[in-house]
């Protein structure tokens, strides 16, 4: 299978590399200054755990053209990256495109450009900054690797889906999984991570551990959280992955203290911190595509808006160790008042 890489990013960058040393035959499209990196140095990828470093030699174009046919292309950068990138796909003859990127829009556009027998969607959990010419990652690795889930965009299991699913799987270090709603999993990644979790810790000066340390930027991301996942649930989307319903019933006590311990692990800074300190672009346009789905649930959504607001204007960072916000301690208190109510009265009664 000829697999071309449409996107020389960190992401692009090391699922190409694991790929290719498989021995796959694996095409890398790259434009300017990363283009001369890559043709200087080849693909240098330093695992962020071991340090370990690793040059790979991967086959370079600079262009795709209508004629240049591949077996699939996997499209991995920014969702407004790829929205631009749309007329020359369309232009090009290959048969399989898998788009590998955050979207809360859902893949219509995709397939209203491209056909739906020629789009699949999903997403690869790797992550990764650039350290000059050199790629710095987490996952993708012997102990920890990296898992890439997709889909077709209507859910079905197809012959297609199977068959690249097998191929990456064949990758390094790399894992697949088949996903049947692969576009409610993307539509709660983008609730998780963006419209409230990104913009708060944009008011911690993109710093996982100031944020760690302001209690008000949890609460405020948190509540965030809340708001986005009851509009999906409005919507009739199912919440995916299941474990994320924690984040709807919870006590906000016990949020707060699993959020406070999340941000003060060191991977976040590879894994949230400087991707979102160099994603501006595509935190707006994915912060307007889950405004769209809060216009159409009707859901009251103050806390995002507030922290949408706040992203887009660009405003100062909140005083670390803020905590003026109050804390809602009724998903605790209630149910200790209930459970000690019953005790007093089986007391009794015995």
């Amino acid at each position: 299978m000829r697999i071309l890489f449409f996107g020389a990013g960190p992401q692009g960058s090391v699922l190409a590399a694991r790929l290719h040393q498989s021995g796959q035959d694996v095409t890398l499209l790259a434009r300017g200054e990363r283009l001369e990196q890559l043709r200087q140095h080849g693909v240098v990828v330093k695992s962020w755990t071991t340090k370990e470093e690793e040059t790979i030699q991967i086959p370079l174009i600079e262009k795709l053209d209508p004629q240049d046919k591949f077996d699939l292309v996997l499209v991995v950068m920014r969702k407004n990256k790829a929205l631009d990138a749309l007329p020359t796909l369309i232009a090009n003859c290959s048969t399989n495109f898998l788009f590998l990127m955050n979207t809360a829009s859902g893949p219509d556009a995709l397939i209203s450009a491209l056909g739906k027998e020629r789009v699949l969607t999903g997403f690869a959990g790797v992550a990764g900054f650039m350290e000059e010419h050199k790629v710095v990652y987490i996952n993708a690795e012997e102990e920890r690797p990296a898992e890439i889930l997709l889909g077709e965009p209507f859910g079905l299991v197809t012959p297609r889906v199977q068959m690249v699913a097998a191929e990456l799987d064949k990758g390094k270090f790399l894992k697949t999984r088949i996903s049947k709603v692969m576009d409610a999993w993307s539509k709660c990644h983008v609730a998780l991570l963006f419209p409230a979790l990104a913009t708060a810790l944009y008011l911690c000066g993109n710093n996982n551990y100031r944020m760690a340390n302001t209690r008000d930027a949890i609460l405020l991301s948190l509540r965030g959280i809340k708001e986005a996942f009851r509009v999906l649930k409005k919507l009739g989307i199912s919440v995916q992955p299941p474990a994320l319903k924690k984040f709807l019933w919870l006590p906000e006590p016990l949020l707060v203290a699993f959020l406070r311990k999340l941000l003060n692990n060191p991977r976040m800074e590879v894994g949230l911190v400087r991707h979102a300190s160099v994603i501006r672009d595509e935190i707006q346009q994915l912060n307007n595509e889950f405004l769209e789905l809060a216009e159409k649930s009707g859901i009251f959504i103050p806390t995002i808006r507030f922290l949408v607001a706040q992203f887009n204007e660009k405003a100062p960072p909140l005083p670390e160790g803020s905590r003026n916000l109050r804390m809602d301690w009724s998903g605790i208190i209630l149910p200790a008042l209930v459970l000690l109510v019953s005790g007093l009265l089986l007391g009794l009664i015995l």
